[in-house]
């Protein structure tokens, strides 16, 4: 059986559960998020605790039943705290700025790339190099970092452009310039 999907989830005071089917609401102080899981799981609440299980045992429902765990978890863990990412720049003038709730970036093009969030999106900018994407939606919160640091991505040679915080670029060694055919 699945470790993952065997874990309960434990509901936070502010957060409200409500399980209609395979529709499950999960409302908090962060918003509200909802999400239709496949008939192969069901969840099950019990007081201030959610079980999902496998309704048999197919290769299908065992695949579901962690994934779907994970998500519900996700669900819960967004709308009472809240999820981050962090994107770090690196290179000479490159930059990141607010404009309303808009973020700018001069990242070396002729022009500068505006960022519109989606909603339930926050921007915050930390000096003018580190961009902080924060809401309640994990999946959202992923993709809206993935399109941040798509604009530039970190190139091997210098390590130029927009990574992840921690993320670690593998360097290559440049040119010798030296010995050439003659």
């Amino acid at each position: 059986m699945s470790r993952i999907g065997k874990r309960p989830i434990t509901i936070p005071a502010k957060v409200q559960v409500a399980i209609d089917g395979t529709t499950v609401v999960v409302k908090g102080p962060k918003g509200e998020l909802s999400r239709t899981l496949r008939d192969n799981v069901s969840l099950s609440q019990e007081g201030e605790i959610l079980h999902v299980n496998r309704r048999d045992e197919t290769r299908t429902s065992k695949q579901l039943h962690g994934l779907s765990r994970t998500l519900v978890a996700n669900m819960v863990e967004g709308v009472s705290q809240g999820f981050q990412r962090r994107l770090e720049i690196q290179g000479v003038g490159y930059r990141a700025q607010l404009q309303g709730r808009n973020l700018v970036l001069n990242m070396g093009y002729s022009h500068q790339v505006q960022i519109e969030p989606p909603d339930g999106i926050q921007f915050a900018v930390e000096g003018t190099t580190n961009v902080i994407v924060s809401g309640y939606d994990k999946e959202i919160v992923g993709n809206t970092a993935a399109k941040i640091r798509a604009v530039r991505p970190p190139e091997p040679y210098k390590g130029k452009g927009i990574r992840y915080a921690g993320e670690v670029v593998r360097r290559k060694a440049g040119k010798t310039g030296k010995g050439g055919k003659k």
